[in-house]
């Protein structure tokens, strides 16, 4: 795994309503956040985002309520990656929708205690897989051979569809309030309270890649050989197995959280569901 030397010097620029936040690598190189568009306020309860590359749009799930009432009032907005509403309610009728993964044109979203697979072409719901003794399933991720993988935030459990039926795949009282989750070189990324656990998904061995970086939302991998993590209050960091984590930008100040991020590497766009705010903000991050 590329590792990289960090030596921070954090510089924050205000220009207009344009944030910019910076670190010094290696005293040559920095990491920016630079603020690119914020969504409309209509995002209740906005928790994850995910993108369909096919058709160059953004899915985000709005829970619209408690994120463990079973109300009916969730829904998935869809959006353009200006940040333009398309269409605020694409699909009606969810509890609390949070994790989201995207396979073979199918969106799977978790619900509570189930998952659902909404047909993208066709814009509605087509099956359902309720989970046994599921409490708070959370994050969704997709492995190359189009598993999916669901993490359940209470019972420290990692489920999987695989073959279209639904399994318990992994638990371990290690995994502390298993939350984000991602797929990286044959292995999953999870989010934790205590850190980023790696889990191999030939052999299932798990090791502690990342410790100390207090609980975590959404996690994803940014293609350097770190992890970009949020931690809901509002704080969104970069971190690395060897390094001193990367303060990125934190809003907790004010008010506005940090749920289930996504970062689209080719296009170097973070996107930051900010939950009780109920918008989307995305920023560019710049490598250089």
């Amino acid at each position: 795994m590329k590792t990289i030397t960090f030596n921070f010097c954090l510089v924050f620029f205000f220009l207009t309503s344009t944030i910019i936040f910076a670190q010094q690598l290696n005293n040559k190189e920095t990491i920016t956040a630079k603020k690119h568009w914020e969504s409309a306020d209509i995002l209740t309860t906005s928790e994850s985002v995910c993108y369909y590359d096919k058709n160059g749009e953004l899915f985000v799930s709005c829970i619209n309520g408690n994120p463990l009432d079973k109300d009916g009032k969730g829904f998935i907005a869809k959006l353009s990656l200006t940040g333009d509403i398309i269409m605020h309610k694409w699909i009606v009728n969810l509890n609390a929708p949070k994790g989201m993964g995207i396979h073979d044109g199918f969106l799977y979203v978790t619900d509570i205690d189930r998952v659902v697979k909404i047909s993208i072409a066709d814009e509605k719901i087509v099956e359902e897989y309720p989970v046994d003794d599921a409490i708070f399933l959370n994050d969704i991720t997709v492995d190359h051979e189009g598993n999916i993988y669901i993490t359940d935030m209470k019972t420290k459990q990692i489920h999987r569809i695989h073959k279209n039926n639904i399994e318990l795949y992994f638990f371990d009282d290690l995994i502390i309030s298993p939350n984000g989750l991602a797929f990286e070189d044959g292995k999953l990324l999870v989010g934790t309270k205590n850190g980023i656990y790696g889990l191999e998904t030939k052999n299932k061995q798990l090791t502690h890649l990342v410790k100390n970086t207090g609980s975590i939302d959404g996690l994803e991998p940014d293609g350097h050989g770190n992890y970009i993590i949020s931690d809901w209050s509002g704080k969104v960091q970069i971190v690395n197995p060897s390094k001193e984590p990367i303060l990125l930008f934190n809003t907790t100040d004010n008010g506005i959280n940090a749920a289930d991020i996504l970062y689209i590497k080719d296009m170097e766009l973070l996107l930051v569901p900010t939950f009780l705010d109920n918008r989307v903000m995305a920023y560019y991050l710049s490598y250089r």
